[in-house]
């Protein structure tokens, strides 16, 4: 069932008597927006934090195969991406994936670190979301759910009209999230009340997606759809070595993920073989083994499908009678292999939002927007996204807390 949020701009000119008034309202109850709320709500503030999913951090519960990649112990900057590369310092500066982690311990989460500086639980992604409820509840936070927004509007206070009734703050927070993965409720009303605000847009695509191919490239791909394998994909100067995985419709795995946030279109370039001078090992086989076929040589190092794809076209020739140059031209391809995309999966695999809010409206240190006093925007929302791994999360957790404790 499609969820639709409605926002229709109004003109406000009195707020009708018993109303519903908090001193902060936060739209979206998932990590962005669930810190807030715990951010604020110790500081004293009366928050009332809604959502319009039958429960709350429901893309938290799906994380890291239901384990919660929670934050990485290697976040900097550098590793985010927007259309201003430091308006994230700030945020990231003042809460730390070493904060986010003695939360965790504090509520006595068991987690261990995978490679590349991932935190996971040890058990489930529902401890992550129970300790922020448990926070939730301590700084006195209303946490309401399976509420659907049908009016935002401003004059002197934010009102927010809701299929359960009318609420009213002096200071709104959009925590909504971007438009992946719609199946779990994602919409474009952030973008949509951010538009009715006045804020500025950058350009909004996936991230964080599988690519998908056509034509001569896609059928040489899906015989190989399974196959996974350490890689090096790469677009420019930036790099990112981890497993690549062949699927029914092109490339996915955390290599291909990784530099999907970065292609717009083009090619881009897979090492199969990393660390591997790939011509030195076949011309040395082509003198041990002279009589052994390139794809018997190749599935030494690689997968068998993948080597017998890579070398089709030698027709089951002994390395004997390829003259260098084949192989030459061969290795070359495995080492550095040009490849262009059609597309991607889409925001219906996409992992993140590329895109969002302009920083350029925002606060660095806030997050509260220039021209529209009250008004926070935090988490995917904005125009900061981060590197597969938990990058996101404590993207998250930073922008959350910084605005929970300006508001």
């Amino acid at each position: 069932m499609h969820v639709f949020w409605y926002v229709r701009p109004v003109s406000v000119t009195a707020i009708p008597p018993r109303m519903n008034q908090f001193d902060v309202i936060i739209l979206g109850a998932g990590a962005a927006g669930l810190m807030c709320a715990i951010s604020a709500g110790r500081r004293g503030r009366r928050v009332l934090l809604l959502d319009h999913a039958p429960q709350v951090g429901a893309k938290i519960l799906i994380s890291g195969g239901g384990r919660c990649n929670f934050t990485n112990s290697g976040t900097i900057p550098e590793r985010f991406l927007s259309g201003n590369p430091h308006f994230a310092r700030s945020a990231l500066s003042r809460y730390k994936p070493a904060d986010f982690i003695a939360l965790v311990q504090k509520h006595g989460i068991a987690f261990h670190e995978k490679t590349l500086g991932q935190l996971f639980c040890d058990g489930s992604a529902r401890e992550i979301v129970a300790m922020l409820l448990a926070e939730c509840a301590a700084a006195g936070v209303d946490v309401r759910v399976d509420h659907r927004i049908t009016e935002v509007s401003r004059s002197d206070s934010f009102r927010v009209e809701t299929d359960h009734g009318t609420f009213v703050s002096e200071n709104l927070v959009l925590a909504t999230g971007g438009m992946s993965i719609p199946k779990m409720g994602a919409t474009g009303f952030a973008y949509e009340l951010a538009r009715q605000f006045g804020l500025r847009l950058t350009e909004i695509r996936p991230g964080l997606v599988p690519l998908v191919f056509a034509d001569d490239m896609l059928e040489l791909m899906r015989p190989l759809s399974g196959v996974s394998l350490d890689s090096i994909a790469s677009i420019d100067r930036r790099k990112f070595q981890e497993a690549a995985l062949f699927t029914h419709r092109g490339l996915s795995g955390p290599a291909i993920l990784q530099i999907s946030s970065y292609w717009r279109q083009g090619p881009i370039t897979l090492n199969l073989l990393p660390g591997r001078d790939t011509a030195a090992f076949v011309l040395e086989r082509k003198k041990s083994r002279p009589k052994a076929g390139l794809a018997s040589v190749l599935s030494e190092v690689l997968p068998a499908r993948l080597a017998a794809a890579l070398a089709a076209e030698t027709d089951g020739a002994r390395l004997a009678d390829l003259p260098d140059r084949v192989l030459l031209t061969i290795a070359a391809a495995v080492s550095g292999w040009h490849i262009t995309p059609s597309g991607t999966e889409g925001f219906v695999k996409a992992e993140v939002t590329c895109g969002g809010v302009d920083t350029r409206d925002l606060s660095s240190r806030t997050m509260a927007a220039n021209a529209v006093p009250g008004l926070f925007v935090i988490g995917e929302a904005v125009d900061v996204t981060g590197w597969l791994g938990g990058y996101n999360f404590q993207w998250a957790w930073a922008s959350g807390w910084c605005a929970g404790e300006a508001v």
